[in-house]
């Protein structure tokens, strides 16, 4: 398996079960089962991995737990450079960059150019993401080449839609593993997906342990894969 897509449920609710009054308690050990994911991956040489970290309808949220959360993506960030680069990981952050945060925009850029020449672990944060959203990003590049005479409409195909996706240049998910015993896929990588196949897992985000990652990768080794045929 090449790679492996994660979509991080159940932060807050982990932290309300666990008796935490602060729901941010959720995300930090979101943060460390993030680690533990990307250290399996390094460990089982799976190539890339994408996070599902903050999507657009994340914004919804109060401003004071969006606030945390992106000084902890920022941080966490900067404080990981070193560790990233050590272990051969190259970062990037995929979404809508129109909306990044001020206080992240800086530390983002630091690690994708501090990262860019790793090739072990291509780790992929969505962040500011949303799967409708990019397919409408996609369609404006498209008809804007259109409209200038750079494409034909007959020359419209699966390569260049693909080109002005966010996420671009990385193979399809493998296998999207979603916590928190919701089925559904909530946004996410709608295009890339079609062939993935999927796993919902009952535990929140911050439980997964090497033991599920692995008997998640036994269970797709032993799926066989037709893509539509």
């Amino acid at each position: 398996m090449e790679h492996l897509a994660c979509i991080m449920d159940g932060n807050r609710r982990w932290a309300r079960e666990n008796g935490y009054q602060a729901l941010v308690k959720g995300h930090q050990a979101g943060m460390e089962a993030a680690d533990r994911v990307i250290n399996f991956c390094l460990k089982s040489n799976i190539k890339i991995l994408t996070l599902y970290a903050f999507s657009i309808e994340n914004f919804n949220r109060s401003d004071s737990e969006k606030e945390y959360l992106f000084d902890l993506i920022a941080d966490a960030s900067d404080k990981n450079i070193n560790k990233y680069t050590q272990k051969g990981i190259s970062v990037r952050f995929v979404g809508d960059r129109t909306l990044f945060p001020e206080s992240t925009i800086e530390n983002i850029k630091k690690i994708e150019q501090k990262t860019a020449d790793q090739t072990k672990l291509q780790l992929n944060i969505l962040f500011c993401y949303g799967a409708q959203q990019e397919l409408v990003s996609a369609t404006r590049l498209i008809a804007q080449k259109v409209k200038e005479g750079l494409l034909e409409i007959d020359d419209i195909n699966e390569a260049n839609l693909r080109d002005s996706l966010w996420l671009t240049g990385r193979s399809d998910p493998d296998l999207i593993l979603r916590t928190g015993g919701t089925a559904r896929l909530s946004n996410f990588l709608l295009y890339q997906a079609a062939y993935s196949e999927l796993q919902f897992l009952d535990c929140y985000w911050p439980e997964v342990t090497e033991q599920h990652l692995t008997e998640c990768i036994n269970k797709f080794n032993m799926t066989k894969r037709n893509f539509g045929h």
